[in-house]
């Protein structure tokens, strides 16, 4: 019935379907985006698709229906955004070719190695993240550390004594 109001230009019919389902179709396509702002993006773009597929819906399992069309259009968005970081990675590598007169290879290496590091940093539990990541990447003292997070040198001492403890017990050298 509502269908039918909906196919006869009944815009208040879509706004009621919309309000019934809009939770169920917003966790599916959350589900597959696994982000807030692209799932309401893509959630109102597959109630779009919804409203002008329905004269192709043949009556049977609505909600089935709208959550095949809602599934299959999160799946496209998260592959057009995977292929958007993809195609990024791609200029940022270009431009670094392009830029550098030295070994390509090696600069490559670099970054990737670097890369690696800050996701095994990311890792670490916060408190001794901040100290690993102070005192040998942005290659802070002891003293600047102390003074930025309000404590006492002894404590970075310490932190990033169980920090460097933290990462022995968990990571093996061939993670680098």
């Amino acid at each position: 019935m509502l269908i039918k109001q909906i196919l006869a230009g009944n815009d208040h019919a879509f706004r009621l379907l919309v309000q019934k389902y809009r939770n169920h179709i917003y966790k599916i396509v959350y589900s597959v985006l696994r982000n807030e702002k692209d799932a309401e993006d893509a959630a109102q773009e597959a109630f779009i698709k919804i409203y002008s597929s329905l004269p192709t819906y043949e009556g049977k399992g609505l909600k089935t229906w709208m959550t095949r069309i809602a599934l299959n259009h999160s799946i496209d968005t998260k592959r057009k955004r995977d292929r958007m970081k993809e195609e990024v990675k791609e200029e940022i590598s270009l431009q670094l070719v392009i830029s550098n007169n030295g070994n390509v290879e090696e600069d490559l290496l670099k970054k990737e190695k670097k890369l690696q590091v800050q996701k095994h940093i990311n890792e670490l539990p916060k408190n001794y993240r901040d100290v690993v990541q102070g005192f040998y990447i942005q290659e802070k003292s002891f003293q600047q550390l102390a003074s930025e997070q309000g404590v006492k040198e002894k404590s970075i001492e310490v932190k990033l004594h169980r920090a460097r403890k933290w990462m022995k017990a968990r990571w093996k050298e061939d993670d680098f």
